[in-house]
């Protein structure tokens, strides 16, 4: 599977690294802000003879033919909320699009729904397997329990000033106000933490992830690239991607169990 990068940041690196590592995918380009290393190969910084992953400037390309002069099945987003701009035309042509951008602007997310009209796109503000199987469960927690207190904590490195664009996802899957759920803790060098706390009368449950290096976000984007490559033109989101799956393993481990395959199918809203 030939893929496309956007970001060559702390983050970008990591995940174009991890596409480098794996046998079963191609690195094809990769495209950042500045014309810091442009012509270089994302390779090289790796110790990589081989050459993947020439890097380009996107102030430098004409958008309009280069997808179709550099093809690749799926495009990874981890620059930033703007590049959104630059991979329209991918999307006319069909390119698979999955964006790890945590925030963006209305028009923003807009442009990105339409390109689902296009191609299959896959927006996830926290790309990480551990995150997105944090989701699913609240939920499930959340129904099984409806009255109960529930809090979200986050923490971050110091300096992240806004608040975690997870932590207010989970907040709005659980139909909880920001302003008086999600508790956010600012210090040291901390990749990320989410913790969902359920607080009942004689116990306490927490729900805790916690990346301890951007080589998760990397793997999650690619389980989600190596998901998208195979579906329909659509909108989709990691929760779906992860519910899939544990449908499809739930139905392995209990095959007759029909009545409890159609309850968790409800609740996970399949």
């Amino acid at each position: 599977m030939r893929i496309g990068l956007f970001g060559f940041g702390r983050t970008g690196r990591v995940v174009a690294q991890e596409i480098m590592n794996d046998e079963d995918l191609y690195l094809s380009w990769v495209i950042r802000k500045t014309h810091n290393d442009e012509g270089d190969w994302a390779s090289h910084f790796f110790g990589k003879e081989s050459p993947q992953g020439k890097i380009y400037s996107a102030g430098s390309l004409d958008f309009s033919t280069f997808y179709e002069e550099n093809p690749v099945d799926v495009i990874i987003d981890f620059s930033s909320s703007t590049a959104v701009n630059e991979y329209i035309q991918a999307a006319n042509c069909g390119v698979k699009i999955v964006s790890a951008i945590s925030r963006y602007q209305k028009d923003e997310m807009l442009k990105l729904k339409r390109m689902a009209a296009k191609t299959a796109v896959l927006y996830s503000p926290n790309i990480t397997l551990g995150i997105n199987f944090l989701l699913i469960a609240s939920q499930i927690l959340q129904q099984i329990a409806p009255h109960v207190d529930i809090e979200i904590v986050e923490e971050h490195f110091r300096g992240k000033k806004e608040v975690s664009g997870t932590a207010l996802r989970i907040a709005r899957l659980l139909s909880l106000s920001k302003e008086h759920h999600v508790n956010s803790i600012r210090v040291g060098g901390i990749v990320g933490k989410h913790e969902v706390i359920f607080g009942f009368p004689n116990q306490t449950i927490r729900l805790t992830h916690e990346s301890i290096n951007r080589a998760a976000f990397a793997k999650g984007a690619i389980y989600a690239a190596r998901w998208l490559v195979g579906q329909k033109k659509g909108m989709y989101t990691m929760e779906q991607v992860m519910a899939a799956d544990f449908i499809r393993h739930s139905k392995t481990i209990h095959k007759n169990s029909r009545r409890e395959r159609a309850r968790l199918m409800e609740i996970l809203g399949l």
